[in-house]
């Protein structure tokens, strides 16, 4: 396979990656932000060069959709031209306020940027898969707590300072917790966990590390210099005893079983996944007096020439930065206070996510049909059905995910309800995930009418102050798969 049509690899900028309307790449800049004219340029190039359709991920990345071999090189070339320089190598990534936020423990950038600097000096980059990643959580008012990756690292208060909790494989609930060290020696943990995956192999992750492993880790709290980092070979693949370890039993033991693989929610050009803890939506108070506007993208995909005329009242407003951030959305820095307000009544107008309570946000969908080859219903159309309908119905207890096939690209885990597109249409998964077996079906195109039935029983047998997941589970999955099914 040439780079073109390679999947499980990162489309990034100089391997884009074949989707069902043609290449995609993903876009993830150096600098955490773009200026307001960077942003209009980039948006300019994928009219030019693809679809014209502009997506933010679930992780914060940026994506431009419908590239040919040909146009892909020409927007590499006017990516280089508006001097955007994008990350290569392992991800390691910060919450979207970086250095901006008040309410931030600690500024995660540079720690983020010694554990850049370390991985490149052990040299594991190209020994470890593309969705190998690493998260530094300053904390704040957006985390980065639902974003999954192989390490994460989150600055928390101490007596005497901060420290850093190092954990691996999974997003902040699920992670396996391994270390709560000085900055020194998190940084060292981190890095002797991503060579422990690297001699694993390029399809490894850091869930695959065995119990033995993750115990040496753990009882690694010495700061130690480059020099003494730990010896991984192949024939042991884990931590060198040595007098700042614990003791390893030797003998065969099975890979420890942990989360979800990390970056799920990013392959095949999808957009959505988990959402951060609080939605980057609305105003949110940053360091002195500054203000940043956060405005969601609609499942993640917005019409480039809407975004240009967002982005060119914004710079007209003062606007001096744009920030991606997980959860699909957009922060628009350097702002007063009149400004946001008319940014917002603009955004609303032109479809953009203005209120963190909009029903499109309790909705994850991938591309479907026609975008991706895999799509076996037209996903996005389904979604603004049912959220224009069913807004009452779609609260904070519920989330609906509608994915084009079984592979559940837009939200690998279990959701209350869930569409998958299969030969027989549209298929109803309830309380599971698009891999299971769905227990009824109904034509793709009427899909929505099916989710409206179910609706509107959520909406007679609720009790006072029930929330909709509650309700769903009361009825049962039996009972609502064959409202679903209803003619």
């Amino acid at each position: 396979m040439n780079a073109f049509s390679r999947r499980g690899a990162c489309p990034a900028l100089s391997a884009p990656m074949q989707t069902g309307d043609g290449l995609l790449v993903r876009l993830n800049p150096v600098a955490g932000g773009l200026l307001p004219k960077s942003l209009i340029g980039l948006c300019e190039s994928a009219l030019r060069h693809g679809n014209g359709i502009m997506e933010v991920t679930a992780r914060g990345s940026l994506q431009i959709r419908g590239l040919t071999p040909a146009s892909a090189r020409l927007l590499a070339m006017e990516v280089d031209a508006l001097g955007i320089a994008v990350r290569t190598g392992v991800p390691v990534e910060t919450g979207p306020l970086a250095g901006l936020d008040q309410e931030e423990i600690a500024d995660p950038r540079p720690m983020a940027q010694r554990i850049r600097a370390a991985i490149e000096d052990a040299g594991v980059t190209q020994r470890l898969g593309p969705k190998v990643s690493v998260i530094v959580d300053g904390g704040g008012q957006l985390t980065m707590y639902a974003v999954t990756a192989d390490v994460r690292l989150v600055g928390v208060r101490a007596a005497d300072g901060i420290k850093w909790r190092v954990s691996l494989a999974g997003d902040a609930q699920g992670a396996t917790p391994l270390a709560m060290s000085e900055e020194d020696a998190a940084c060292d943990i981190a890095v002797a966990i991503l060579r422990m995956v690297a001699e694993k192999g390029r399809d490894a992750h850091a869930r695959d590390l065995t119990a033995r492993q993750l115990r040496s880790l753990a009882s690694w709290r010495s700061v130690a210099p480059p020099s003494v980092l730990p010896d991984i070979s192949p024939t042991r693949g884990e931590i060198a005893p040595s007098s700042r370890l614990s003791p390893i039993t030797r003998g065969p033991e099975p890979p420890l079983k942990l989360p979800i693989s990390p970056q799920v929610g990013e392959m095949s050009g999808r957009t959505e996944g988990g959402a951060t803890e609080r939605q980057p939506i609305g105003v949110l108070n940053l360091a002195t007096t500054a203000i940043a506007l956060g405005i969601g993208l609609p499942f993640g995909s917005i019409p480039a020439q809407k975004l240009i005329n967002l982005t060119q009242y914004a710079l007209t407003l003062g606007t001096t930065e744009i920030r991606l951030a997980p959860g699909r959305a957009l922060l628009l820095l350097g702002l007063s206070p009149a400004a946001c307000l008319s940014l917002h009544q603009t955004a609303a107008a032109l479809g953009f996510v203005t209120d963190a309570a909009d029903p499109r946000t309790r909705i994850a969908t991938c591309p479907g049909a026609p975008a991706c080859a895999s799509g076996r219903i037209a996903t996005r159309d389904i979604a603004e059905t049912i959220a224009v309908e069913n807004r009452d119905i779609l609260d904070s207890s519920l989330t609906l995910h509608i994915s084009g096939c079984a592979k559940g690209c837009a939200h690998p885990g279990p959701a209350a309800l869930t569409l998958v597109g299969g030969e027989n249409g549209a298929g109803l998964v309830v309380d599971g995930t698009a891999k299971a077996l769905p227990a009824g079906y109904r034509p793709g195109y009427d899909a929505a009418h099916g989710i409206g039935r179910v609706a509107a029983v959520i909406r007679s047998a609720r009790h006072p102050g029930e929330t909709a997941a509650a309700c769903l589970a009361r009825l049962g999955a039996a009972g609502i798969t064959e409202i679903y099914r209803q003619e």
